[in-house]
């Protein structure tokens, strides 16, 4: 339910997110509907899995199920988009501590044999949502206004709260060793990720300028205070890839970089490029989640078949995934291809974004210690958010420049879809690093 609740929002509000635009003259700033929840998600996860790590994840949980519902409460009586931008920060930080503690249980909790079935599990409890999602929303912001969409939510977590806080109260945390010697608080994780997340957002806001000076000088800004910020929130050596645990950290981010980048737009580009209504724009983030959770499901059966069976099967993966986008982006951009062909291409790079996931999140905690389960299952949503945040941004970025610059969407979409068909390439040539030396390394 607590995974559900975060699936049922993320296709829900992406379904509709292009109606609360125009509703709300959001147009100008649309990626930004998507980037404030994964930017709050960065602050949201990295304080979590510290947290995590010291008192186990009761408290965690329960204060990122609270911050989430308030999120929702504010975004679903906004009356202005700024207002409504404030709402997905804070869902964001609810959204982030939840998905942080579900890798943080499973990876704290399960032996490894079963790990890569609880991950497949995880991925089911997006199924329901994946099938009502998007047509419900629709259908609520059709008769009811857009605003149901969040209003709904509150009910569906505190029922998540119920079912899930009393298991995890008391959950005893590994032993770590010898803490290091203490750090300035300055440089600590809360204050990084804050940073990082303030460089993000510097980065994307420079992004949407048409003053091509003043947008070189943010782009430099944000580069300077996100970068050394990255560093020390994610493991060692994540910025040069280096193999097994930091390898898998950028595997995640370039995953979720092309899956949620392209499928950011996927509603936007059907419902104003090929005409569809918002419930039909929705099949195609149903038909990507359902074949997510089977992708996933079958990861799991091949598992122990060995950890070379993990890297053929992100490899695969993000093979099958660039197959998908290129169909998405053909669909959307030819006028001579169905628009539903765009749902067929979104069910094929479901299954291969399901497949290529499981296989590098069993590998990556695998070869985590227990003592930072908590810290490395944070730089894994991390890397998902901020990916996901960017890619938004860019994509966003792309409309703002065609509407600067006399283009159209019809670009601003071509960009976006050869941007993460190129990421999906890289990540066919970095997987074999998922593998480190040894398993348990730090």
């Amino acid at each position: 339910m607590s995974v559900g609740s975060v699936a049922f929002e993320s296709l829900g509000v992406a379904t509709v997110l292009p109606e609360i635009a125009h509703d709300l003259d959001g147009l100008g700033a649309y990626g930004w509907g998507l980037s404030a929840l994964m930017l709050a998600n960065i602050i949201g996860t990295v304080i979590a899995g510290r947290s995590a790590d010291r008192t186990g994840p009761w408290w965690p949980m329960t204060i990122g199920l609270a911050v989430f519902a308030l999120g929702c409460a504010v975004a679903g009586t906004a009356p202005s988009w700024p207002l409504f931008l404030a709402g997905r920060f804070v869902q964001g930080l609810g959204v982030g501590a939840i998905m942080a503690m579900a890798y943080t249980v499973i990876g704290l909790m399960y032996p490894a044999r079963l790990r890569a079935r609880m991950f497949a599990l995880l991925s089911s409890a997006w199924t329901a949502p994946s099938l009502i999602g998007p047509v419900l929303a629709g259908l609520l912001a059709h008769q009811a206004g857009w605003q149901a969409v969040f209003l709904l939510m509150l009910p569906i977590i505190a029922v998540a709260a119920g079912l899930t806080l009393p298991a995890l109260r008391g959950r005893a945390v590994a032993v770590a060793p010898a803490p290091p010697p203490a750090t300035p608080w300055w440089k600590g994780p809360t204050v990084a990720a804050a940073q990082l997340t303030v460089g993000t957002g510097l980065l994307l806001q420079a992004l949407l300028l048409s003053n091509v000076v003043l947008l070189a000088a943010l782009v430099l800004a944000g580069l300077a205070v996100a970068l050394p910020a990255l560093r020390r929130v994610t493991p060692e050596g994540t910025l040069s890839a280096r193999a097994g645990i930091a390898a898998g950290v950028v595997i995640r981010a370039l995953l979720c970089g092309v899956y949620f980048g392209s499928e950011a737009f996927l509603p936007l580009g059907l419902q104003q490029l090929r005409g569809l209504s918002v419930t039909e724009a929705g099949l195609g983030l149903s038909a990507g989640a359902i074949t997510w959770v089977i992708g996933s499901a079958l990861q799991s059966r091949l598992d122990d078949r060995g950890p070379g069976a993990r890297t053929w099967g992100v490899m695969l993966g993000f093979g099958i995934l660039l197959a998908g986008v290129v169909l998405v982006a053909s669909a959307i951009l030819v006028p001579a291809i169905p628009a539903y062909v765009a749902v067929v291409g979104w069910a094929i790079g479901g299954l291969g974004m399901g497949g290529a996931f499981n296989a590098s999140t069993t590998s990556t905690l695998e070869q985590t210690p227990a003592h930072r389960q908590g810290e490395v299952s944070a730089a894994l949503q991390l890397a998902q958010t901020l990916a996901t945040a960017v890619l938004a941004g860019l994509g966003g970025a792309a409309l703002a420049i065609a509407r600067h610059w006399g283009g159209s969407t019809h670009d601003a979409l071509l960009a976006t879809f050869v941007l993460t068909g190129l990421m999906a390439l890289l990540g066919v040539m970095l997987s074999p690093r998922l593998r480190g030396s040894s398993p348990g390394q730090t």
